[in-house]
């Protein structure tokens, strides 16, 4: 057949079905949203019911000087500092640690993943990977034996198990890494890294048995200046670091547009999935929890969004395996 009479043959085959390629079943749009440092108990209690509502599973990054009290935190040093001493300080009681034990494994028993955000929420950017070691290795023996060091009953069956086998995840303190990372996160049986940062939403990165997930930069208000995508960050956008609460609906609003307009892009495009990154601490009058609640009743409840913890999205899409994009020195 000549080319010409081929082409029209390819045109009229095309024209004939136009609704094939809308057809044609699309990736889910992946949602991972993650909470650092994992402290007070009413904000367990208040992502698990929002957990609840929406179907949402979430990764809680611990720190696990929260599972020592003022009696027990003693057991903790962390590198090149005395015992005793952390940055974000420690359980207020026997009580508190008891309380949050129950809520790390009833947040388990729902879907929810536990991982960790080290101990003591230091810089470690410039730490050996001795160091590391050091740290993961306290983290690993604190949480498994939590329950014992603070005397309290009623340890669940399993628990030591997850404590040293279910932990797979890390975010580091002030999302500050450096070159010995990576070398210790394999070293202690660790499948992905959740601290850096990218232009917008990305693929994970797979590289030296690690999967590396980024923070997106999203564009936020009037002048759609781009920043973060974690509260943090957006309450020093918004006030500088400092409480205004006046202005709590104004940032909250903002902050909700912000997410909604990052997912709306990646929904409409590509479905790259979206990270969003929270704390316990409610700043300027919870505004940013406000947005995360409002955003996530309207976006994981649709059917073809999945918004789900890091490890569920591993095991989902098998990212850790195949390497959904491989570094060029991986």
């Amino acid at each position: 057949m000549p080319f010409f009479s081929r082409l029209a043959a390819l045109a009229l085959f095309v024209f004939s079905f136009p609704a094939l390629a809308e057809d044609l079943p699309r990736q889910p749009q992946y949602v991972i949203i993650s909470f650092d440092s994992a402290s007070f108990i009413s904000q367990w209690e208040r992502s698990r019911a929002l957990g609840k509502r929406t179907g949402a599973r979430f990764t809680y990054f611990l720190s696990c000087v929260y599972l020592l009290s003022p009696e027990t935190k003693g057991l903790y040093q962390a590198p090149g500092m005395k015992a005793g001493r952390s940055n974000i300080g420690f359980a207020a009681s026997g009580e508190d640690v008891e309380a949050r034990l129950n809520q790390i494994w009833a947040a388990r028993q729902e879907g929810h993943e536990i991982a960790s955000h080290a101990c003591g929420h230091y810089d470690g950017g410039k730490w050996s990977a001795a160091e590391w070691n050091k740290e993961f290795g306290q983290f690993r023996t604190i949480l498994r034996d939590a329950w014992t060091i603070n005397a309290i009953p009623g340890e669940p069956e399993g628990w030591k198990d997850f404590s040293e086998n279910g932990i797979k995840g890390f975010r580091a303190p002030y999302l500050s890494v450096g070159p010995a990372l990576s070398t210790a996160l394999a070293k202690n049986g660790f499948d992905y890294d959740a601290s850096t940062v990218s232009r917008g939403p990305a693929e994970p990165l797979h590289k030296g048995g690690i999967t590396h997930f980024s923070l997106p930069l999203i564009p936020e208000g009037p002048a759609k200046k781009r920043v973060i995508a974690m509260d943090y960050n957006l309450y020093v956008r918004h006030s500088g670091g400092s409480e205004q609460p006046d202005d709590a609906a104004i940032f909250a609003e903002r902050t909700f547009n912000a997410f909604r307009a990052a997912f709306d892009r990646e929904y409409a495009g590509d479905r790259i999935p979206l990270q969003l990154g929270f704390h316990f601490t409610l700043m300027n009058n919870g505004a940013y929890w406000d947005a995360l609640e409002r955003f996530a009743e309207e976006v994981c409840v649709k059917p073809d969004v999945r918004c789900v913890s890091y490890q569920q999205f591993l095991g989902e899409t098998g990212a850790h395996s195949a390497g959904l994009r491989e570094s060029a020195n991986g």
